[in-house]
């Protein structure tokens, strides 16, 4: 939208709260300043220090009981003062290092050399380059940060960490482990409400912690963390991970846990309540340095040149009596012979696997192979008589050049676990009687116990030959049939016994559909469920505070709309709940944080765009006020303009339009008029210049004919495309008008609004319109599949071989006339 004048209100600029996606964005852009000879695996370490510094300074300004110090020369503040010193990158060095003595965090938060002229360039360029890098930073608020129900920080640092992972390539991407894969894990150990923070969860390769966080996040009472990491880099990682979430007393530890576990007790490993674990896979050197074993091989040992069940036996022998595990390992150690396929059957009959979960290839950052879960369960193991399986692997979205599980797909595989439910194609209880019978001989290779590959579409011959769609194709479409008892008899027509013809013609079985009334009413039905289901949570929505977590108000929104929508039919619940997650992380999650921030009416006020050139950052602006330097721009964080003038000025729309399509059509006019004179030998063709007409022209050639008085023609001509010029621009101008008119309305309309009006606005026109109108995309798009599949049977049986005889014979006879024509025999 755009107008010409300043507005008389008292919008003034108000600050910006900082939202998930605008601390991505500064986030990113810091990476820009470090980004060049540095690979992603080497300024990760400066961009998280940086963040690290950032935060804990913030949070000891506000938090009395933070358990960080921050000392005096030790302060992000300390480093604002470093900007553009030549000394600044020897400055940060020991302001980290202040704050690394105060909180005895020496070889954690120091790694990073931010004096190195090698990575970061050598005087002016250091000093530039660093005190962009504080300047992004300084802008970002982490005062009002909540580490409780939504962590926004954490969330920064697993977007960070899943960039680096993706630019570090193969070899150095495997600190990190997806956040959608980690919640699966934390889901499937059944950690909840009652799980007191007494008990403890391990992660014996946690890399970055990320994977143990998510154990941590399913507790809200929380949960005592213990981790072990390899990698000195990654250690440190993790402990800044750790502090960041609010998660300071976690204990996480430095060395290989297969030849040096830490956490033992008098020559035996300590053991936990639950164990999460996606180790580096099909380790060749696992065993070099191995002094004691620790008791944890005793169900057999693992290949020299491969790990895989070296981890997977210290988690077990990590586990308490009646502990729980999951483990991502690769597919191979669910069939593979010899020593593993000897440990494997052991496992099995003392019931320690209680489930496998088969996920997609191309969700690792260290690996593009597929991985599987590995659910062990100690308690009650002794009567387990199955094993539990799931093949989720096709259930995925491309993003980018890896895989990515969606928030439906992750909570499939989560309730069908947990519920154990066995649907077709997708999961099962496999009997122990089953897995050990000669046939399989404990081999647990999912495909063996579940075909997840769509059943094969078998050809009709008779249908071919004598036409007719096959009975078994239609009763095929019997969920269709059910749900609308009519749709069959108004599509299809009986052929002969077994078959069956198209009633209408095949292109207008879609539309068909789409017009009957019982789709109609089954559309309003789920209209009505999105209505119901909107209407129990808009006092939820209505009371949204700085102190909401939006983390549960969106579980409990998403569990509830799961629930509505379990038994309809044809339409899947989990897509339905993936419209509403989709919305929530690409819009609700920000308009939350705004409210929580800075109040519905604060967070309803527009402010004046940034525009910031050093940091080459320059906002859209949704409504601009003047024209040129003078121009006000404005943005509306959590309300459009668009939203506002459909609510309170539709009828000044509807003109604004009806004047828009008069300007088109004066436009086409001249467009249209010009196209039929102005040609050679036309009537214009004295007022073209190189092919054009412009009013000017026009406008000079009619004074010059009038004068010459050759053409009266020519003159009447010349005066008719001058009017249609002037309709042109007398109805452009007048669409101008009318927008600047709307455009003050609007801005205006901000000012004046009540804070029932605003949450009206938000709840009503935006998410609940939003959301219903997803839903309604996922019931239009019912038909489709519906419509693909008669659409392809009425084309497969539509000629018989008949038909296709008398086109061959028909086809024969042409090209014979064609030959005796010519005076071939």
């Amino acid at each position: 939208m755009t107008g010409s004048t300043e507005s008389g209100s008292t919008q003034g600029v108000r600050a910006v709260a900082l939202k998930k996606s605008d601390l991505y964005s500064s986030l990113w852009k810091s990476c820009d300043e470090l980004r060049g000879g540095m690979d992603a695996s080497q300024y990760k370490d400066y961009i998280l220090t940086m963040l690290f510094v950032k935060y804990v300074s913030d949070k000891f300004k506000t938090d009395p009981d933070s358990l960080i110090v921050v000392p005096v020369g030790g302060s992000f503040d300390d480093m604002i003062a470093a900007k553009g010193d030549k000394e600044i990158g020897d400055r940060i060095n020991k302001i980290i290092a202040n704050l690394a003595e105060a909180n005895s965090l020496q070889k954690v938060i120091d790694l990073a050399d931010f004096n190195d002229e090698e990575k970061l360039g050598k005087g002016k360029e250091i000093q530039d380059r660093l005190s962009k890098l504080v300047t992004i930073f300084q802008d970002l608020d982490f005062r009002g940060s909540r580490a409780e129900g939504d962590d926004l920080l954490g969330d920064a640092y697993e977007y960070l960490m899943r960039h680096f992972a993706t630019e570090s390539g193969k070899s150095k991407g495997q600190f990190y482990t997806p956040a959608e894969v980690s919640r699966i894990l934390a889901k499937l150990l059944g950690i909840n409400a009652e799980t007191q923070f007494s008990e403890t969860a391990y992660d014996p390769t946690c890399g970055s912690g990320s994977l143990l966080l998510k154990v941590g996040d399913e507790a809200p009472n929380g949960l005592t963390l213990y981790g072990q990491e390899k990698d000195n880099a990654t250690w440190a990682l993790s402990k800044m991970n750790m502090i960041l979430h609010g998660n300071e007393i976690a204990d996480i530890r430095k060395g290989d846990t297969i030849t040096s576990p830490q956490f033992t007790k008098r020559d035996q490993l300590e053991v936990f309540d639950f164990v999460v674990a996606n180790p580096p896979f099909s380790v060749k050197s696992w065993s070099n340095g191995l002094e004691n074993e620790f008791g944890r091989f005793e169900y057999g040992r693992p290949p020299e040149k491969n790990g895989d069940y070296a981890f997977l036996l210290h988690i077990l022998k990590s586990m308490k009596s009646t502990g729980k595990a999951a483990v991502i390992l690769p597919h191979g150690v669910l069939f593979r012979g010899n020593a593993e396929a000897a440990i494997r059957k052991r496992l099995l009959k003392q019931g320690f696997i209680k489930g496998i979960i088969g996920l997609p290839g191309n969700l690792f950052y260290g690996t593009g192979i597929p991985a599987c879960i590995i659910v062990l369960d100690k308690e009650n193991a002794a009567a387990r008589t199955g094993v539990f399986m799931i093949d989720a692997s096709k259930g995925f979205i491309k993003d980018g050049n890896k895989n990515r599980l969606r928030s439906q797909d992750l909570h499939k595989i989560v309730d069908v676990f947990t519920k154990q439910t066995e649907l077709e194609r997708y999961s099962r209880m496999v009997p122990l009687s089953e897995i050990a019978d000669d046939k399989n001989d404990y081999n647990l290779n999912i495909p063996r116990y579940i075909d997840s590959s769509e059943p094969e579409d078998i050809q009709d011959l008779q249908a071919h030959i004598h036409g007719g769609i096959p009975e078994r194709d239609v009763a095929a479409l019997a969920g269709y049939w059910d749900a609308f008892p009519t749709f069959r008899s108004t599509l299809f027509q009986p052929n002969r016994p077994g078959y069956s013809d198209l009633a209408i013609d095949v292109a207008d079985v879609q539309q068909t559909i789409l017009d009957s009334m019982e789709f109609k009413q089954f559309a309003k039905e789920i209209g009505a469920e999105v209505d119901n289901w909107f209407g129990a949570h808009r006092a939820r929505l209505e009371a949204i505070t700085e102190d909401t977590k939006p983390n549960a108000l969106i579980a409990e929104l998403g569990e509830d709309l799961l629930a509505r929508f379990r038994h309809t039919p044809l339409l899947d619940e989990y897509r339905v709940y993936e419209q509403l997650m989709s919305y929530w992380h690409d819009v609700m999650h920000d308009d939350v944080f705004l409210i929580m921030n800075d109040g519905w009416a604060g967070a309803a006020t527009p402010r004046k765009t940034i525009d910031d050139k050093e940091r080459k950052l320059a906002e859209r602006p949704d409504l601009v006020i003047g024209s040129g330097r003078s121009a006000a721009r404005y943005k509306m964080d959590l309300i459009s303009p668009a939203l506002v003038v459909a609510r309170y000025f539709a009828a000044e729309q509807i003109k604004l339009d009806e004047l828009a399509v008069a300007a088109e059509e004066a436009s086409r006019s001249v467009e249209e008029y010009t196209e039929a004179h102005a040609v050679d030998e036309g009537l214009l063709a004295d007022a073209m210049d190189d092919d054009k007409i412009t009013k000017v022209l026009a406008t000079a050639r009619l004074r010059a004919a009038r004068r010459e008085a050759t053409d009266p023609e020519e003159v009447k001509a010349l005066e008719h495309l001058v009017g249609l010029y002037d309709s042109e621009t007398a109805t452009k101008k007048a669409v101008k008008e009318a927008q600047v008119d709307l455009d003050l309305a609007a801005l205006k309309k901000y000012g004046d609004l009540e804070a029932e009006e605003i949450k009206q606005l938000v709840l009503d026109d935006k998410w609940r319109a939003a959301i219903g109108g997803r839903i309604a995309g996922e019931v239009d798009g019912l038909t489709l599949g519906l419509v693909a599949r008669i659409q392809e049977l009425g084309g497969r049986y539509a000629a018989t071989t008949t038909d296709l005889d008398s086109m061959l014979s028909e086809l024969e006879g042409r090209v014979s006339l064609h030959l005796a024509k010519m005076g071939i025999k």
